[in-house]
């Protein structure tokens, strides 16, 4: 399976979701921001980084890029669309999903290992997890509060559409965000549309797929952590169910 990887100015975590994607068994398809052909993908990765320069708003430029129309188009058809951090924002920005990014409630960037909880397998990107699960991936961000209004929020919650929600265990971070690392709303800290195709989660799955260089596992003296591997090999397995 073909899973595009999309390439704005300012983008960082590319080249690590395309190689994300060729650890799960698929192939990584580079695509650029500004064209507007998406080279008969299966499904599409918006990466991590600061397109932009985050100017205006994080990924309210990247919005209006070619490759994000034929990206909409897609995602409405029912083409599986992950959103990683700058991914999550550029999704909101769009409208392919609710709710909006602000900067963190303790206005300072942070980079750590995150526990995660996860809420709902049944989205394209969350069939190989098991519901309640725990895993942990690193989290890097500055602009990664989750909000949206009352009825958006419950919304999502009655309808079983958080997929990822911060959980205790991580360390390092400031004072009183111990758990919720940034402040985010119900500490969500990943979502999907009503169809389950389309997630955008904060956190940085592409970073914990291979043995050796993921996070950090409590009680064990080396890296071994591959828990984010699961997002990709999910939409593998959901393409050719």
């Amino acid at each position: 399976m073909r899973i595009g990887v999309v390439t704005f100015p300012g983008t960082l975590d590319d080249r690590d979701a395309l190689r994300a994607v060729r650890l799960a068994g698929g192939e990584g398809v580079p695509l650029w921001h500004a064209d507007d052909d998406l080279l008969d993908v299966d499904a599409v990765v918006l990466p991590g980084g600061f397109s932009y320069g985050d100017y205006l708003r994080a990924g309210a430029i990247s919005r209006f890029a070619p490759m994000m129309d034929r990206v909409a188009d897609a995602a409405r058809g029912g083409m599986p669309v992950l959103g990683i951090c700058n991914g999550f924002q550029i999704l909101c920005e769009s409208h392919l999903l609710p709710g909006s990014m602000i900067k963190n409630a303790h206005r300072t960037f942070i980079c750590r290992d995150q526990p995660l909880r996860v809420e709902s397998t049944r989205t394209a990107w969350t069939t190989d997890f098991e519901q309640g699960q725990v895993i942990r991936v690193p989290l890097k961000n500055q602009d990664g509060q989750f909000v949206a209004d009352r009825r958006t929020l419950d919304e999502l919650e009655g309808e079983g559409r958080v997929v990822f929600r911060y959980v205790g265990g991580a360390t390092h971070g400031p004072a009183g965000f111990e758990d919720n690392p940034n402040g985010s709303w119900n500490d969500i800290a990943g979502i999907t549309n009503s169809y389950g195709n389309v997630v955008g989660l904060m956190p940085h799955p592409e970073h914990a797929v291979e043995p050796g260089f993921g996070p950090d596992e409590p009680g064990k003296a080396t890296r071994t952590g591959t828990d984010g591997l699961g997002v990709f090999t999910s939409v593998l397995r959901s393409l050719v169910a």
